[in-house]
């Protein structure tokens, strides 16, 4: 047993731990796909759309104003894919759907598809630049590859050791981040495939983000570490799970994504958790639990896409259970 002293200075000391925190409930949620739940889901930077890949009707395009679904996205006719990733451009013009095997462009306007390719490897997730030109793709043949979506082809290959688990890329699109089964994220330079910084956790990394900077980066272990890292020198600024020493917890982060400033961060836990972190304080700001699907079965969902709201005073997530919820 800790000693009641020791607890007290533990969450005096570690306000990243969340000892003795609440978590507030979502302000307002929808269900977007059946009971089945989602494979994947990504929301456009305007928090106006949602992309959704469910477990039994394969993608489908939300538009979350009228909250009403616009678009039926599955790459073969009269049969709903299997998505392994799905993502939104920067600008929220164009977005990509991906299965195991290949993937498909589409305009978010107008709803048609603007390329088709097969993938050089089993997709694990993907990244859409600007304009929808180029897709960075973390594949199951041990690398990571930066591919031309509208005339096909490997523009840059980034080889690793293991299976690459996640991706994300820059704003200015010049710098790449992965993270792999050997427990590795690293930093890369995609003008000549140069690996630039590299940090190691306990586990599987599987999910990363770039701060819009690209000064900062977020990795997350398989039920380890979550690590906020300086990009320029490889330097760690803090665990999200507070100081691993003295009281280690041990979480699965599915989603993060960076506020167009840099200075928060938005994650999402396998346990419905999502949390805004101030990261020039580095604390949690805000807490919430995503809505169950159903007054019955499981108690949690695991929190598959966040995003900031337009307003500023508002934020958007995406639950494994195919639930959008608006968090106030």
């Amino acid at each position: 047993m800790i000693p009641l002293r020791s607890v007290s200075l533990l969450c005096a000391g570690l306000l990243l731990s969340g000892c003795f925190s609440s978590a507030d409930s979502a302000s307002e949620s929808l269900a977007l796909t059946e009971q089945s739940g989602a494979y994947s889901a990504d929301l456009s930077p305007d928090g106006q759309h949602a992309l959704i890949g469910a477990v039994s009707h394969g993608g489908s395009l939300w538009d979350l104003s009228q909250k009403a679904r616009r678009f039926d996205w599955n790459h073969q006719s009269k049969a709903f894919s299997v998505l392994s990733a799905v993502d939104f451009s920067p600008e929220g013009r164009y977005a990509l759907t991906a299965s195991p095997q290949d993937l498909v462009l589409w305009n978010v306007a107008t709803g048609t598809s603007e390329g088709f390719w097969s993938s050089p490897g089993e997709i694990l997730d993907a990244e859409l630049s600007s304009g929808g030109n180029y897709a960075l793709l973390g594949l199951g043949n041990f690398e990571a590859v930066y591919f031309d979506i509208r005339r096909g082809g490997i523009r840059t290959s980034l080889r690793h050791p293991a299976r690459v688990r996640s991706v994300a890329l820059s704003s200015d699109e010049r710098f790449a981040l992965t993270g792999a089964d050997d427990r590795v994220a690293r930093f890369w330079d995609l003008e000549n495939a140069s690996e630039l910084k590299q940090i190691e956790l306990g586990n599987t990394v599987d999910t990363v983000a770039l701060s819009p900077n690209g000064r900062l980066a977020f990795s997350a272990g398989s039920l380890d570490q979550a690590l906020v890292w300086k990009t320029d020198t490889g330097e760690t600024l803090f665990s999200l799970s507070g100081d691993e020493n003295l009281f280690p917890r041990r979480l699965s982060y599915l989603s993060a994504r960076f506020s167009t400033n840099s200075d928060q961060l938005l994650t999402g836990r396998a346990d419905g958790t999502v949390e805004l972190w101030d990261l020039n304080r580095e604390q949690v700001l805000r807490r919430w639990k995503l809505d169950k699907q159903a007054s019955y079965g499981p108690t949690s969902t695991g929190v598959i896409a966040v995003e900031f709201g337009p307003d500023g005073n508002s934020w958007l997530a995406v639950g494994s259970n195919g639930m959008i919820n608006w968090l106030r």
